[in-house]
């Protein structure tokens, strides 16, 4: 798979193909004031598959949050249809703002 910055890079182009300014944050501090929509990522587990009792390969997987006012955004299906690799995980509502969460190897 790719590195993290090109992760980056096809989350700010999805944000800009969907007519949105590119708010895509990683790891975001909590002095960082985010702007909606935005999407927020950050490392989670990773998965090493082994051959002749060796490591083979890694893939690293990333938490992919889509963070809007919109309950029925139009971004939720189609961040779900541009990667592969990717799984719609859950919804849940903070501060009257959506979060859906999807879980990504990348």
């Amino acid at each position: 798979m790719g590195s993290r910055l090109s992760l980056h890079e096809e989350l700010c182009a999805f944000m800009s193909e969907n007519g949105l300014t590119p708010h895509v944050y990683f790891q975001p501090p909590e002095s960082v004031r985010l702007i909606y929509p935005c999407i927020v990522y950050e490392r989670a587990f990773g998965s090493t598959t082994y051959a002749n009792d060796m490591p083979y390969t890694y893939d690293q997987s990333y938490t992919v949050t889509v963070i809007e006012k919109d309950p029925d955004s139009i971004l939720i299906p189609k961040l779900a249809m541009r990667f592969p690799t990717i799984k719609y995980n859950r919804h849940f509502v903070n501060d009257n703002l959506n979060h859906d969460v999807y879980s990504l190897f990348y």
